[in-house]
């Protein structure tokens, strides 16, 4: 179990390091090039998870891996919205959302979801010492 969550925490770590938009021209950001508060805000739930893994408390884990889902869930909703808003000068609504169209969700974020599903969804193995039971 604890293995489990341990791959699925360093999947997120990494995951914020790998390709998550592409935006032409510029290229491909990170969630450290996207916003450093989120990226921080990343890395601050991932060591509370640490925290929970080190511990061996599965519900701690859990709860943080629930709070990264959200965190990624309202990453990529800011990033659509604010790809529509970038554009928001064009006249026509059809015209914004296709220049906003062009920014592209990369592979990276599959990384991160992966990993913080496997902090979730792992189970509580706990093994009874057959010595002491009677």
């Amino acid at each position: 179990m604890k293995n489990i969550q341990l791959l699925g925490l360093l999947l997120v770590v990494v995951g914020s390091f790998l390709p998550l938009v592409h935006v032409p021209i510029i290229g491909n950001w990170n969630y450290w090039k996207l916003d450093h508060y989120l990226a921080i805000a990343c890395w601050i739930l991932a060591a509370c998870a640490v925290f929970g893994i080190v511990n061996n408390s599965t519900k701690i884990v859990r709860f943080f891996g629930i709070l990264l889902i959200l965190l990624f869930a309202f990453t990529l909703i800011a990033v659509k919205m604010q790809s529509l808003e970038y554009f928001s000068f064009l006249p026509f609504k059809s015209w914004r959302e296709t220049f906003a169209g062009v920014v592209k969700l990369k592979w990276g974020w599959i990384v991160e979801f992966l990993g913080a599903f496997m902090m979730v969804l792992t189970r509580n193995n706990k093994k009874v010492n057959q010595r002491t039971q009677i």
